[in-house]
């Protein structure tokens, strides 16, 4: 059964929130993290993303990147910008984008549950990425991205959180520069905590991680790694619990550098082996499995998958397989996503815009539009004990960063 915890977060004082509230630093670089901070020294970017306070011939991934985060997380505080809890609570978390709410419980999960697999995982995860995370939480003693999981809903859980809700007051709400409501409530009430722990302990199995695989690993290997000098916190990972009746995943697309050595007419030609090509008049966003968007030379087409091309165990029957498999390595040489520094991932947030703005300004030779993956197809991948390629699901709304930490020491 899933082991879950309140928390004595960091968090920002009621009249901060909305400036310290920042975007996870995985959807940001660091000049759109620049642009976002200016004016506002509050911004929880200035410690997930401190390499904007430094100049800009410093490399992602330096010691001196992780310090100023040290340094600028404790500045915070200092201040009296960031306040630490004074009991374990847990925190309730609404968020509404373009008029659909969803909600979730921020607690924290323990390290154990994440090593014997009750916390099911769907993807690998990619080396530098992970030991980025790892330093960040190391030098700083904080976790400050969230883990985003999900569960199969449970009415007791429901009837709970809802009622908390519509009785107590929000200690955060506000609106985002980007339309998105965030509102958090605090379970502080020895009872709830009780009852909200032990309905995860008597009635909820598993969790799955939805987003989050490098910090989830990340905070397990530092665990690891202080030995004899962990500390009880370092044993549990931030965590935000969401039902699945809930939750919306979004496409996750691709863009690759070069087709292989081989012109675009060569790519075409090799593609209808496994796919029916239709060029579009616009951009694709296709509507169905199987289908899939291609922009190519300024020019959309439409390409869906032959009979055979996929099988129906739960990874086969996906559409990244497909794209992985009958275009990615069999025509573009891609073998290994998370290693090969040719693909790149662009989340459905950013739209298909993006992808033809990085096809168009040469930094891209080809962009792939997909299906989304749906949650069910998620937990059956997990539950067989099989991953996914690597960034397979997008999911938005976006749980914001610095509203609650976990500090390990």
């Amino acid at each position: 059964m899933a082991i879950i915890s309140p928390f004595k977060a960091l968090r920002p004082q009621p009249e901060n929130a909305a400036a310290v509230a920042s975007r996870p630093y995985d959807v940001l670089n660091s000049e759109e993290a620049r642009i976002e901070v200016k004016d506002n020294p509050y911004s929880f970017l200035h410690v997930t993303k401190s390499e904007i306070d430094l100049p800009g011939d410093v490399h992602l991934y330096s010691s001196l990147v992780y310090e100023k985060a040290k340094e600028n997380i404790e500045s915070l505080q200092q201040k009296g910008v960031l306040i630490r809890e004074q009991k374990p609570c847990y925190y309730i978390y609404t968020l509404v984008m373009d008029g659909r709410s969803q909600t979730g419980l921020v607690c924290v999960s323990s390290v154990d549950d994440y090593e014997n697999d009750v916390i099911k995982k769907h993807e690998f995860t990619r080396p530098e990425k992970e030991n980025d995370r790892i330093s960040h939480i190391t030098i700083t003693g904080a976790q400050t991205g969230n883990v985003f999981l999900a569960f199969r809903h449970n009415d007791s859980l429901d009837a709970l959180i809802e009622g908390w809700k519509n009785n107590h007051q929000p200690v955060y709400d506000f609106t985002a520069d980007d339309g998105i409501q965030h509102t958090i409530w605090i379970v502080d009430e020895e009872t709830s905590v009780n009852h909200i722990t032990n309905i995860f302990s008597d009635q909820i199995p598993q969790t799955y991680i939805a987003d989050g695989h490098h910090r989830a690993a990340s905070a397990a290997k530092v665990r690891k790694a202080l030995g004899e000098k962990t500390t009880p916190e370092a044993s549990w990972f931030l965590t935000t619990l969401f039902p699945s009746s809930q939750l919306k995943i979004m496409d996750y697309n691709r863009v690759v550098k070069d087709l292989n050595g081989q012109d675009a007419a060569t790519l075409l030609d090799k593609l209808s082996e496994d796919f029916e090509i239709q060029p579009s008049s616009g951009a694709v966003a296709p509507a169905a499995l199987h289908t899939f968007g291609m922009y190519l030379n300024h020019q959309w087409y439409t390409l869906t998958a032959k009979p055979g091309t996929w099988t129906e165990d739960p990874i086969g029957v996906l559409d990244v397989t497909i794209l992985s498999q009958k275009i990615l390595e069999k025509q573009l040489g891609i073998a290994d996503q998370r290693t090969d520094k040719r693909i790149d991932f662009v989340g459905g947030i950013r739209g298909l815009g993006e992808l033809e703005k990085r096809v168009n300004s040469g930094e891209m030779a080809v962009a792939f539009s997909l299906y989304p993956v749906s949650i069910e197809q998620l937990f059956d991948i997990a539950d067989s004990g099989n991953v996914m390629p690597p960034k397979s699901t997008w999911f938005e709304p976006k749980l914001r960063d610095g509203l609650l930490t976990h500090l390990i020491y």
